[in-house]
């Protein structure tokens, strides 16, 4: 006997559904708890809050002497002052050409302590419990041990610094601090908060049970895979809803569904109406994973390695700590040498992520000139400069989002120079105004993915992210009305799967 398309495509829906449905509902589930709380991460602004403030001291070696001392004659592309490394003033090192995966905690940088010179050695458990010391001070605290990978640092930033010491405060959010064996700097911090809701949250929403064990290898092609099993499920009970449902005239029961019972009826009618935003959710999720690499460009058309235009210049007689320290604002955390445009310059920041750009030779305030960046910014590029943009506001492509988000908690200043270049990918270049830096660029693979993933996943259209509650009471009641079509679907593929009883 042939089987129509129509009963094949009703089969495809019911035994996908019985599959998939109870993914769908703790996705949507998931995905209420991970708008207020998100994957624990140490944001750069809690970063800098914990940092202890930086002293002037004329024993703290200047950069140059402190490379000297470290044995390091090679150029170098960063450098930066601060006491992460368990509370210590230390100095971060990154050779011109070996950028790492993370701007603060770069993969090939070599910590030198700033009042010896001499390398520091991997860090131990005096150095982690020193780390949370200085994080948390007045604050007991208990070594717990090492980790390589656990539910709360999966990151493949985290990849440099395993295995991590972990080391528990005992603070009234019992706080738990994950230390890099290499640096001794606190990569993040975890609240039981944090920790309880992760796993029925972030965890569980990104399917991180199975990171970390023998799934880790084939954890994006299995999310992949059930995402792409998810979409043919949406579709086809769309087909199957529109079909079955009566538009010009009511079936004998006087319903426009056929259903006699209250849950498939529920079902049928839920399913009608969520079927888009479900579908959506569930495709933007997808676009998460850069499936296939299809946002991945091979052409880089512009070349932010010729920015800082030659090695950063560290003179003999240039500013030293001390100097850059008493001409900046009070409460400095960090120092941070770059090449901008052919000029060593040296960053100030405080507690609060303000921003004080001072010459490297002589210590005086330093702005950059609008002219100037984008007379550098034309030559990272043989395309033509189209046009440039002055952002003082954040708007569909520069924005931020909230800390625990995730794409939240890293710093994007304002203002900000657009320079749009006439390559093939359309490339858009951002520039941090304040300190010459470049913040990254967009072609247009990449803006593509902004509104298949992040606009149509997590709804960051700034009109409705500026005017909550309204995108909080938008998304939950789209979130319960899947969850509402995801359950009924679990009780129904239960009700099917389970034995019957025999009638005697």
């Amino acid at each position: 006997m042939q089987i129509s398309w129509k009963r094949w495509l009703f089969l495809a829906h019911r035994w996908l559904g019985i599959a998939m449905c109870l993914l769908f509902a703790l996705w949507f589930f998931s995905g209420m708890v991970m708008m207020y709380v998100g994957y624990p991460k140490l944001t750069e602004a809690e970063r800098l809050l914990h940092l202890p403030e930086l002293q002037a001291s004329p024993e703290l070696l200047s950069p140059q002497q402190a490379l000297s001392k470290a044995g390091i004659s090679t150029a170098v592309s960063d450098l930066r002052l601060s006491m992460a490394s368990a509370g210590r003033a230390s100095y971060w090192v990154l050779a011109a050409g070996k950028p790492g995966k993370d701007h603060h905690h770069p993969s090939t940088a070599t910590v030198i302590d700033a009042y010896t010179g001499s390398v520091l050695p991997p860090a131990g458990q005096s150095q982690a419990m020193a780390a949370a010391a200085a994080f948390a001070p007045g604050i007991a605290a208990s070594y717990q041990g090492q980790v390589q990978q656990d539910a709360f640092t999966h990151s493949r930033g985290l990849d440099a610094h395993r295995p991590l010491h972990v080391v528990a405060l005992d603070d009234a959010a019992q706080t738990r601090l994950y230390i890099s064996s290499q640096t001794g700097e606190v990569l993040r911090d975890a609240t039981a908060t944090e920790r309880g809701w992760n796993y029925v949250g972030a965890w569980l929403h990104w399917l991180y049970l199975l990171r970390g064990n023998w799934f880790d290898g084939i954890w994006a092609d299995v999310v992949n895979t059930l995402s792409i099993a998810g979409i043919a499920l949406a579709i086809s009970g769309t087909v199957v809803g529109v079909m079955r449902w009566r538009f010009s005239r009511p079936y004998r029961s006087g319903q426009r569904t056929p259903y006699p019972s209250r849950l498939m009826r529920w079902h049928h009618i839920v399913g009608l109406l969520f079927a888009a935003v479900t579908l959506t959710w569930i495709f933007s999720g997808l676009m998460s994973m850069n499936p296939w690499h299809i946002f991945d460009s091979k052409q880089r058309t512009v070349d932010m390695g010729k920015w800082p235009m030659g090695p950063m210049n560290l003179p003999a007689d240039a500013a030293g700590p001390t100097q850059l320290l008493s001409a900046a604002d009070p409460g400095v955390r960090e120092l941070r040498w770059s090449r901008v445009l052919g000029q060593t310059q040296v960053t100030a920041v405080n507690a609060l992520g303000h921003k004080q750009v001072l010459n490297a030779d002589t210590a005086q305030a330093l702005q950059h000139d609008i002219a100037a960046l984008l007379a550098g910014a034309a030559q990272l590029s043989d395309a033509a400069v189209l046009s440039s943009q002055w952002l003082s506001d954040y708007d569909l492509y520069y924005y931020a989002r909230a800390d625990h988000t995730m794409m939240g908690g890293a710093s994007k200043p304002l203002p900000v120079l657009r320079v749009i270049y006439g390559d093939a990918g359309q490339t858009w270049l951002h520039i941090d105004a304040t300190t010459g830096q470049l913040l990254g660029q967009l072609n247009q693979r990449q803006r593509v993915k902004r509104w298949l993933f992040a606009m149509l996943h997590s709804w960051d259209w700034l009109p409705l992210l500026q005017r909550r509650p309204l995108w909080d009471g938008l998304l939950i009641a789209l979130s319960l009305g899947g969850l509402l079509l995801s359950s009924t679907g679990v009780v129904i593929g239960w009700r099917r799967l389970r034995p019957r009883r025999s009638r005697h």
